[in-house]
């Protein structure tokens, strides 16, 4: 990722974070980004915010904004509380499940489109552990952020087919012309558990 974000400001964004959802699923009420909210953190950024059961760490919930269309705190607190309550895939958080759910906050970088002549070359072209993906194509689009198919142990051929999946399209479509493949990178921030040590997450595969 071409700009680094330190542990503190990671930190300061998964306990934003953490605050937006406990904040909302107990009152009902939207957090503002607090007055010391470092520079950095009001510049715009895509971001997603990701909710795990713990220990399990199974999927609770997982929205975003890929595109840099607000402050990244306010992002992160927008993207948090929809993780919460607006995720299609799962009911609403409710409030004896906070003290076991961990939060993972994801800063994007810009997506960039892969361009091909043959999209046999994107099994070239995107690197598992490096890239988020979006797939693009006439009836909507699905986006993957880069630690999935490592935490699935994926390879690039099961990455894009399961983009595909996640655009509502047929696996196998990225295999044709009638997709537009976009690749952005993250830099992750996570709990090791619930209220527990932020880390930065090494997209190692």
């Amino acid at each position: 990722m071409s700009e680094e974000y330190t542990i503190e400001e990671g930190k300061f964004l998964v306990r934003i974070a953490r605050e937006a959802v406990e904040t909302y699923v107990k009152e009902r009420k939207k957090i503002d980004p607090p007055n010391n909210t470092p520079p950095k953190l009001w510049e715009k950024r895509g971001v997603f915010v990701t909710l795990k059961k713990y220990p399990s760490m199974d999927l609770r919930g997982c929205i975003g904004r890929p595109y840099p269309t607000m402050p990244l705190v306010q992002a992160t607190i927008e993207s948090a509380i929809d993780s919460a309550v607006n995720d299609p895939r799962f009911t609403s958080v409710r409030p004896e499940e906070l003290p076991n759910l961990v939060v993972e906050v994801s800063i994007l970088t810009l997506p960039q489109e892969v361009k091909v002549k043959n999209p046999k070359e994107y099994l070239e072209k995107v690197k598992i552990g490096r890239d988020g993906i979006i797939v693009e194509w006439s009836m909507g689009a699905g986006l993957l952020l880069p630690q999935v198919p490592v935490e699935e142990k994926w390879d690039v051929e099961e990455y894009l087919s399961y983009g595909c999946l996640k655009a509502g399209a047929p696996p196998d479509l990225w295999l044709t012309e009638r997709i537009k493949l976009y690749t952005f990178q993250a830099v992750v921030f996570e709990e090791g558990k619930p209220y527990g040590e932020v880390r930065r997450k090494e997209l190692e595969c």
